[in-house]
């Protein structure tokens, strides 16, 4: 008889569950309005089920649905105000809705800068929201509370709890601030630590924004001798092309890319072709250049800047 009602009951208790491994995947597919569906259809039946009410509000950011996304993590805090993660979410979603309405934006900073200081000061180890801060006291003005010595403490915070982390912090912080000495050093010593992906693009988009290719090409061969992605052949191709540097080298990196291509590389094989019909053009080679421009538009036929550029080519 028991096992009987355990049997019952099963099918039951499962409905009442809230299935995260299905969200987790539909997020990992950027599927985010199903997502939103089976989490609206969960909490007609568990109204009050506080982790479907977080990833509901994240399913909301992820389709920059604001407002929406700020109303169930107010909910959150009104029933926890103790939990470091609603509140830095709360404020991040503020922080974007900001962003897209630059003339109402003044209002949200003070409720961004306290959101994000009470998940500070609630977790002691939360390096997210101590990057948050870095970049808030980084942009904003100073008559707004903007502050690069409040940044550099919250850089120190992060390098206490992630050394890499507290590296690139920094890194970013001179970045910002025209000082390019310091920001090389700090996105080198991240690298010398960690030498993730990450820290390597770090470095050479900086190189590349202070119109330095070479180093930006050579910071990315460094890359792929450590980590071997094929993508990283795009990367090399595509600075080549735009800075029209290294054009040989940057032509057969882009052909070993998509002689290699798969679809985890990331960038579509068009944009490898756009940027072969960029160096083709450095070299006056038109044909060439037109060649893979209309390869690119093959595959990707809407993309404007590949129309723009076989009329480029056409004129040459």
């Amino acid at each position: 008889m028991n096992k009987f009602l355990v049997f019952l009951l099963f099918p039951i208790l499962m409905f009442g569950q809230l299935d995260i491994e299905n969200i987790t995947t539909l997020f990992k597919g950027q599927q985010y309005l199903q997502a939103e569906k089976v989490i609206i259809d969960f909490l007609t039946n568990h109204p009050n089920h506080l982790k479907a009410i977080e990833l509901l509000g994240d399913a909301y950011g992820h389709q920059k649905k604001w407002d929406q996304a700020i109303l169930q993590y107010k909910r959150l805090l009104e029933v926890n105000d103790l939990e470091a993660n609603y509140h830095y979410k709360y404020g991040g979603v503020l922080g974007m809705k900001a962003l897209e309405n630059k003339l109402k934006s003044l209002g949200f900073i003070g409720d961004i800068k306290a959101s994000f200081l009470r998940a500070a000061e609630l977790d002691p180890n939360h390096i997210e929201v101590r990057w948050a801060l870095v970049e808030l006291y980084m942009q904003l003005p100073g008559i707004l509370g903007g502050s690069k010595s409040k940044s550099l403490t919250f850089a120190e915070e992060l390098e206490n709890l992630s050394t890499v982390d507290g590296y690139l912090a920094k890194g970013y912080i001179y970045e910002y601030d025209d000082e390019p000495e310091l920001a090389e050093k700090y996105y080198r010593l991240a690298i010398n630590v960690g030498g993730s992906l990450t820290c390597f693009s770090k470095l050479t988009s900086f190189y590349e924004s202070t119109d330095k290719p070479e180093k930006a090409i050579k910071t990315v061969e460094d890359a792929q001798q450590k980590h071997n992605r094929n993508a990283l052949h795009y990367q090399i191709g595509k600075i080549a092309a735009e800075y029209n540097v290294q054009l040989q080298k940057g032509e057969q990196c882009l052909k070993t890319f998509i002689e290699n291509y798969s679809i985890q590389d990331g960038v579509p094989k068009a944009w490898a072709h756009y940027r072969l019909a960029q160096i083709h053009m450095h070299k006056k080679n038109k044909q060439e250049a037109l060649k893979y421009i209309d390869l690119a538009l093959a595959e990707l036929p809407k993309i404007k800047p590949f129309k723009v550029y076989r009329e480029k080519i056409l004129q040459l």
